[in-house]
């Protein structure tokens, strides 16, 4: 396996300067707060996550790797800052979370050095910042177990996205710090579920997110054309 770093150094730097806002919920990383308990209720619905040993791959402060770590799961989160891996490691111990850790190494090194060793294995919002997103598909499938899951989030990649998740969650809402996405770099469901039966994994369920801009509320539906989920499993 190529073990090559996959990673824009351009974006690892401006979600390094983000680092220290990361655990403010009510701060520029506020809407990963908001979202953290759907996704979770998620991937914990379709695979009981206690006693299980989970990676979270693109992990940043830690958001939802600490969330499955206090689901049950005993979890690593894996990112390529420097400064956010410290911001999740400081957490963890004046939060006092149990049976989480964090590394700073990439997807493609702990596939060649920890193949099938996890039961499931998450990569939330990290696909769309990422130079070759597939290589990213190709590590998750290989770290985790025959028969596990591996769960995916990303953003869509047309018009509706376009105008919602950039125009208006940048520089409309300010829900993410302005420059946080690139449209040509977002993917379609179509090609990540490809990238998944390239890397041997069978997805089997989808989710959209939306937001009500009125309300403040974000809510979990059928509805994939902007921001969604999916669910995958390996061939046993």
């Amino acid at each position: 396996m190529n073990t090559t770093i996959n990673a824009d150094a351009a974006e690892l730097a401006k979600f390094s300067e983000l680092a220290h806002h990361w655990w403010d919920a009510e701060g520029e990383m506020h809407a990963l707060h908001k979202i953290n308990p759907l996704r979770l209720g998620w991937i914990n619905g379709l695979c009981p996550l206690a006693g299980l040993n989970v990676l979270d791959v693109g992990c940043g402060g830690g958001i939802l790797t600490d969330s499955l770590a206090r689901a049950g799961a005993t979890a690593t989160g894996i990112d390529l800052s420097t400064k956010v891996l410290r911001v999740a490691q400081l957490h963890a111990l004046d939060a006092q979370t149990q049976n989480v850790q964090y590394r700073e190494i990439s997807a493609e090194a702990l596939a060649a050095e920890q193949p099938g060793s996890f039961d499931a294995v998450t990569c939330m919002e990290m696909l769309e910042h990422v130079p070759d997103p597939a290589s990213v598909v190709r590590a998750c499938a290989t770290l985790v177990k025959p028969g596990g899951w591996v769960f995916f989030s990303t953003i869509n990649r047309n018009p509706k996205s376009f105008v919602m998740a950039i125009v208006g969650a940048e520089y409309v809402l300010n829900m993410v710090p302005r420059g946080t996405h690139e449209y040509a770099k977002l993917l379609r469901p179509s090609e990540l579920a490809g990238f998944c039966r390239q890397a041997g994994l069978t997805v089997s369920h989808s989710k959209g997110l939306s937001y009500n801009p009125f309300t403040q509320r974000f809510w979990l539906n059928a509805d994939t054309s902007v921001n969604y989920m999916l669910a995958a499993q390996k061939t046993a």
